[in-house]
């Protein structure tokens, strides 16, 4: 059994384990694998990548401190979340950690996310026996052209489709969450064309805006456009719903987003302010993962106010 799992900042202070003042509280308890090392792979945006010189208690911008496993078991009811997700990085015995770490919360009785690398279909099924209904799929990169340039990883482009396979026949339709950074070099026809295929075999999309991290290899580029990243959400929602297909969408000459087929009256009506907020497991609400506080988020942790979707039409229209 692992002594020790990291649990991200705003989690810490939801169950009493840190004293400080919480902006948007975190309706999912977001936890992660304790190792003393980096990951074995290498991805140039991860500050726990293989040669990344960043803090290695960061995830993206979220500060992970570490606790003894017993401590976080006896606070966690007192978060009043609706959710566990486990992240996971890859190191030497992973995955017997990982299902451990499962027994060890099961009685609990809280429904579980884990974000993993491809593990085997016995490994899947041994998930979803101690509570784990959803896997989190971190292809990150939205073509497999930016996948070789960023992602310097034990798996291919190929490979993470294939497991995105697996999970969806040991977990059932929607349970995969295929992760997609903005902002790693690809186009909006690269995202939208992966969009548009991880919804056709059955999965879901969880967007995430690329933040630069120090001691990143990608430490020195630029975050996405808020306005560039809006349109990927309602791209994304579009392509959900089934009330666009891939084919549907504009594109100029560089593969940049700029039209849905439909005037800003038509998207108004068809779109809820729930497009802008965090889409992932249910219960997740992941506030702040991407951005500073005080600052307009890439992903709303909470509803926001129906006339902002009007505004936000006006600025990408």
């Amino acid at each position: 059994m692992p002594e020790m799992v990291r649990v991200s900042y705003g989690t810490a202070i939801a169950m009493g384990l840190i004293r400080a003042k919480l902006l948007a509280r975190p309706t999912t308890a977001y936890l992660m694998t304790y190792w003393t090392g980096h990951c074995r792979n290498n991805c140039a945006f991860c500050a726990q990548a293989r040669e990344s010189k960043a803090d290695i208690e960061r995830l993206s911008r979220v500060t992970w401190p570490a606790f003894e496993v017993e401590r976080v078991f006896e606070a966690l009811p007192k978060g009043g979340f609706s959710r566990i997700c486990l992240q996971t990085i890859d190191y030497p015995g992973m995955v017997g950690d990982v299902l451990e770490l499962l027994a060890y919360l099961e009685p609990l009785k809280l429904p579980v996310s884990v974000s993993i690398t491809p593990v085997s279909r016995e490994t899947l099924e041994a998930f979803r026996s101690l509570g784990v209904d959803y896997i989190g799929v971190g292809l990150d990169a939205a073509s497999e052209r930016v996948y070789g340039a960023v992602k310097d990883s034990l798996y291919s482009w190929e490979d993470m489709w294939k497991f995105t396979e697996e999970v969806l026949d040991v977990f059932g339709p929607r349970k995969a969450l295929v992760h997609l950074i903005v902002g790693l070099g690809e186009t909006d026809g690269e995202l939208v064309e992966t969009m548009s295929r991880a919804y056709s075999m059955g999965a879901e999309i969880s967007l995430f805006a690329f933040t630069p991290i120090k001691g990143t290899k990608m430490e020195n580029q630029a975050p996405p456009s808020l306005s560039r990243y809006r349109r990927i959400q309602v791209a994304r929602y579009l392509l959900e719903k089934g009330i666009l297909s891939e084919e549907d969408f504009e594109f100029d000459d560089h593969g940049n987003l700029y039209g849905f087929g439909m005037d800003m009256e038509e998207l108004a009506d068809v779109l809820p302010p729930t497009v802008f907020m965090t889409h992932g497991c249910p219960g997740c609400n992941r506030p702040y993962y991407n951005e500073r506080p005080r600052k307009e988020p890439y992903n709303f942790p909470k509803i926001p106010e129906r006339e902002y979707v009007i505004r936000i039409l006006k600025t990408i229209l």
